[in-house]
């Protein structure tokens, strides 16, 4: 008896249309998303976007926004 081994990556483009063809590809990527994790670092990204705001100052912006959207 003869076997051949496929690459991994023969073997996860055959699981990934083995599950598109029985679930869908929608929960396909649904299952295949709970093994990633993520792009980026969202420690880094919240403090370039919010610096060094205290909770009182961010308070504040968000009262400005609510009076000048009505």
């Amino acid at each position: 008896m003869t076997t051949s081994t496929a690459s991994v990556a023969e073997i996860t483009t055959t699981a990934i249309a083995l599950l598109c063809r029985q679930i869908g590809p929608v929960n396909t990527a649904r299952f295949l998303n709970q093994f990633t994790t993520g792009l980026g670092n969202y420690t880094q990204e919240r403090d370039e976007m919010l610096g060094n705001a205290t909770v009182d100052e961010l308070l504040l912006e968000i009262k400005q926004r609510r009076e000048q959207g009505k």
